[in-house]
């Protein structure tokens, strides 16, 4: 997987503000949620760019799962067992980047470096977890990889 330079660039700010001093958290903090939100935006564009490129077959069952309307008939069962795959990993890193921005938030409101502490840490694991779906999203587009 290729390495999004905005996220390696964002963890390491990341890293650097879990050892702030609370004057320097003050003086930061807009360059920490700017880092954060150009790390997530640059992964929604790879990961819907890799979506693109998913056969029609991957995004049917991706989409039904989506739905709520999964449907044990499908013709190709490891179709569906990818798309399940692929939307648990998705979710888990949805969860995970709202976890860090709301913790990010109460910070804000509490003016608490150990809590934008937690959400340095919090962001750092989203980011994985948005890589790990990368990983799995890559690779699926045709046919061929995607029944393999």
């Amino acid at each position: 997987m290729l390495r999004l330079k905005e996220v390696e660039e964002a963890k390491l700010i990341m890293i650097e503000a879990i050892n702030w001093s609370v004057m320097k958290w003050l003086r930061e903090k807009k360059r920490v949620r700017k880092a954060a939100d150009v790390a997530n935006a640059a992964l929604d564009s790879t990961i819907l760019s890799l979506k693109a490129g998913w056969d029609k077959e991957l995004k049917a069952a991706y989409e039904q799962l989506g739905a709520a309307k999964a449907d044990n008939s499908m013709s190709f069962p490891d179709l569906q067992l990818l798309a399940k795959k692929l939307r648990h990993a998705e979710e888990e890193a949805r969860r995970a980047r709202n976890d860090a921005e709301n913790t990010f938030d109460e910070a804000e409101k509490q003016l608490s470096t150990t809590m934008a502490r937690e959400g340095c840490r919090k962001a750092i694991h989203s980011w994985e977890l948005h890589e790990h779906l990368i990983r799995l999203s890559e690779g699926v587009g045709s046919p061929a990889k995607a029944k393999a």
